[in-house]
């Protein structure tokens, strides 16, 4: 029997979304610049931290050989450019206590590292998670369509609100409630929000598909691979909500472009999964943290010709929107 991690990363690798909505989205150039690049500052602040960059490796894996694998290279590439790693779901540890492959200051010295659980999870395991990984902060994802997909998934879904007010009132670090893919609605976002929770993760659909993953793995329902919003859409969904709770975005994202479009749109900071992880996977990690640290760049340059100094000038760039973008919003 296959190790049902080590699948997730085989599929996520596998995967191509047909449609990516960032490309329906255009930023309207600025020929006459206020700053030098040099004065361009990347900082953000959520989850009650100042970070320098508004850029993070998004939770992916762990709970297998090759998972540790992954996550140990993910961690020095993290840890050499400043930037926040989250672990994939911490709930293979709570099952192994004799699982390495979550360990990673170990590999990685001066690493910004944050973890993952999941909402089924009673407070009590986020608690251990907590104790025993020290994060910056932890996320708790909310998988509904993933655990319906799964033959061995969830099917008791009334608890996840009292837990979720359960892990506000009873866990010392920041919490960020998370998506995996499928987008986070507004609704959602409000009823959290009354529960106590700040800062969220939408995770849209459009970067790794867990309806098309748990497709390949059991029983074919390809119909439902598109379920879900996209991350721009959620972003655009989300606009009467920004001055109220923080707001990060996830889900599709592949370079520096698409991040300022989410920054734009009111994101805080931009989580990277299969970008980094296809990274990882196809080069040495030297040449992987010199692309991140390319990105920085890179994310400055397109804010000089924006005309924005600060991640929060970004708001007030305008934009257009084509094809579905377009047709959704208007």
């Amino acid at each position: 029997m296959t190790n049902r991690k080590d699948d997730h990363i085989k599929y996520a690798l596998k995967y191509q979304s047909p449609y990516n909505a960032f490309d329906d989205m255009e930023l309207i150039h600025h020929s006459l610049p206020s700053y030098d690049v040099a004065d361009i500052d990347l900082s953000t602040h959520f989850a009650g931290q100042d970070f320098e960059f508004p850029c993070y490796i998004n939770a992916m894996t762990g709970g297998s050989q090759k998972g540790k694998a992954v996550n140990e290279k993910l961690a020095k590439v993290a840890a050499a450019t400043g930037i926040v790693m989250v672990t994939g779901s911490y709930s293979a540890a709570l099952k192994n206590p004799n699982d390495a492959s979550y360990r990673l200051h170990e590999v990685a010295e001066g690493l910004k590292l944050a973890t993952n659980i999941g909402l089924d999870k009673p407070v009590e395991r986020g608690q251990q998670t907590v104790k025993e990984m020290n994060p910056l902060f932890l996320q708790v994802h909310v998988n509904v369509m993933q655990e319906l997909l799964m033959p061995e998934g969830e099917r008791v879904f009334r608890t996840w609100k009292q837990h979720l007010a359960d892990y506000v009132s009873q866990i010392r670090v920041p919490i960020i409630l998370k998506e995996v893919g499928f987008g986070m609605d507004v609704s959602t976002i409000k009823i959290a929000h009354e529960l106590g929770i700040q800062t969220f993760d939408i995770s849209g659909r459009g970067g790794t598909s867990f309806a098309y993953i748990e497709n390949q793995r059991g029983l074919d329902r390809s119909y439902l691979n598109d379920w879900g919003q996209t991350t721009v859409q959620c972003l655009l969904n989300a606009q009467g909500l920004l001055d109220h709770v923080e707001i990060l975005a996830s889900g599709g994202v592949r370079h520096p472009l698409d991040m300022i479009k989410c920054l734009v749109l009111g994101a805080r900071a931009v989580g990277l999964s299969r970008t980094v992880l296809e990274l990882v996977e196809k080069y040495p990690v030297e040449r992987v943290i010199d692309i991140v640290n390319g990105w920085k760049e890179d994310l400055k340059l397109i804010m000089c010709a924006l005309d924005c100094r600060t991640i929060q000038d970004l708001r007030q760039v305008d934009y257009l929107l084509y094809g579905r973008l377009y047709q959704a919003n208007h």
